[in-house]
């Protein structure tokens, strides 16, 4: 039996972890006292909202504590003792207006799995639901020690790191999480020799409560209540192996990681590439059940690539074949804690069913996501109207669309589609196309394709309706911020309001299912 895939998560820590934690602490702080669990369940008790483990496979792999304390406090110079009640966590005031970040610390093991990304998003979440001006961070300096004599003063360092003179990554890291360095602080810790005892005090400003200006922030910066979500216009061209297929979509999920994307959307049939890896001309029904070996390859991949760079991943679509020997052209849907999820075409074209013998499915669910309900709808299935209906009403605010169309009549069907899609539903919908060719692989010689992120028409969102767009038949990312609270508004407040204006006493979508049979006057 194959074991079952990893899951990473992050929840707030209970007392039972307290003993876990403090294991881990002692694998991290080679050169210093490790935490006890005495000291780990103070933390908890002390501000149980304030404190997030992250487990692999339920596994203890990453730390990280907080507390609340006064702006007039936090600003002054002070010790990590004195803010932090000796470790402890008992100088939490739960009338200050600032978060204090205290401790993070992860797994050295499993550095690559963006951990800490993971646990300074919950911190950002947790200053924005108490609507706290900010958080404050006093960093390490871990590689002060050794720099001292060339740099000259803990000033001097910080100076040559933000000038890219110096890697330090601990500093580094923090930048990247837009907090915004303040002034070097003496003697914070002074057991931390690698640091000389000194610490880099640094801030995050909440933009829910006004401190910045939108038009300031770093381009990775977003706004409060969004989801940021990718599309990747994929080219197709021959590759020799299936490891510089696997180069080429980790390099895209690597970027959009690092624009700190909740989605990001790869094409229909993009996986199509590999057949090239044989630089042969194959039957098509043939390569298609060669194509199928790939399956648990390609689920692993993109698995492992969802939670390495902390990425929902909707993996396109890859030709399967099922239990019971059809073929069936499937979008997974990879999600950065582990799970996998999956989604049949409905419809298939009738070039699939010609060249390819594919089968349609027949289930169509929303999937959970820690962004809310999503839905998949594969090329095709985005003419059909009823498929977004049903999704929207099970919840789905995000409609992903991989297409695969070879010229330009065929993707003006699946875009003006999606376009009535997010009108109709009042949600969003993001296309994700091939371009380039592959000459000797059945039905995939020619491409055309502009990837786009579309919103409904309405004053909530961007003219037009288009939140993103491309450059045809060129490789490319797309990126966009969509708001969540814009659909809400538009639903309930818009021009018009197609949710609620519906006719339910008239008809509606009723889903009836392979082989089952409805006397039911709705249509579906």
């Amino acid at each position: 039996m194959k074991p079952s895939p990893s899951k990473l998560v992050v929840r707030t820590a209970v007392e039972a972890d307290a003993v876990s934690i403090a294991e881990l602490s002692a694998r991290v702080y080679k050169n210093m006292a490790p935490y006890t669990a005495p000291v780990i369940r103070g933390q908890i008790n002390n501000f149980p909202e304030g404190v997030f483990v992250a487990l692999y496979d339920d596994e203890v792999v990453g730390y990280c504590a907080t507390l609340r304390v006064r702006e007039e406090r936090v600003f002054r110079d002070h010790t990590w003792k004195q803010v932090t009640g000796g470790g402890y966590g008992s100088t939490h005031d739960p009338d200050g207006d600032w978060l204090y970040g205290y401790e993070v610390f992860v797994d050295p093991a499993r550095r690559r799995l963006r951990i800490g990304d993971r646990l300074y998003k919950e911190r950002r979440s947790l200053c924005q639901h108490y609507r706290l001006k900010g958080i404050v961070i006093c960093g390490r300096l871990p590689l002060l020690s050794k720099r001292i004599k060339k740099v000259g003063t803990p000033e001097k360092y910080v100076e040559a790191v933000l000038n890219k003179e110096i890697k330090d990554p601990t500093f580094s890291f923090q930048r990247r999480q837009d907090f915004e360095f303040i002034r070097v602080i003496p003697e914070y810790l002074p057991v931390d020799r690698a640091s000389l005892g000194y610490a880099a005090l640094m801030t995050w400003r909440n933009p829910e409560v006004g401190v910045d200006d939108p038009q300031t922030m770093a381009p990775s910066t977003r706004m409060p209540g969004t989801v940021r979500v990718a599309t990747v216009q994929y080219q197709q061209r021959g590759i020799k192996s299936f490891e510089e297929f696997e180069q080429i979509v980790t390099y895209f999920v690597d970027v959009t990681g690092d624009y700190k994307a909740d989605f990001v959307l790869f094409p229909e049939l993009f996986t199509l590439q590999l057949l090239s890896i044989e630089n042969e001309e194959v039957p098509a029904e043939e390569a298609i059940g060669k194509l199928s070996d790939y399956t648990e390859k390609i689920i692993d991949l993109f698995r492992t690539l969802a939670i390495r760079f902390n990425v929902n991943i909707i993996a396109g679509s890859h030709p399967t074949r099922t239990s019971d020997g059809d073929i069936r052209n499937i979008c997974y849907v990879c999600l950065r804690d582990g799970s996998v999820h999956s989604q049949a075409k409905i419809h298939p074209t009738p070039d699939e069913k010609y060249w390819w013998n594919i089968e349609g499915g027949d289930e169509l669910n929303a999937i959970p996501t820690d962004c809310g309900p999503i839905g998949v709808l594969i090329c095709y299935d985005s003419e059909f109207p009823e498929l977004g209906r049903h999704l929207t009403d099970q919840g789905a605010n995000i409609l992903f669309v991989p297409f695969c169309t070879a010229e330009r009549q065929g993707y003006l069907r699946v875009r003006y589609s999606s376009q009535a899609r997010a009108v109709e539903n009042q949600c969003y919908v993001v296309l994700a196309g091939n371009v380039g060719n592959l000459p000797r692989v059945h039905n995939m010689d020619i491409q055309y394709g502009q990837s786009c992120i579309l919103t409904p028409c309405d004053f909530f969102f961007a003219r037009d309706g288009i939140a993103a767009d491309t450059t045809p038949n060129v490789e490319t990312v797309a990126i966009a911020d969509l708001r969540m609270d814009a659909l809400n508004q538009a639903r309930n407040h818009g021009s018009v309001r197609n949710r609620n204006d519906r006719r339910h006493e008239l008809y509606g979508v009723q889903w009836r299912g392979k082989g089952r049979r409805s006397h039911s006057k709705e249509f579906d």
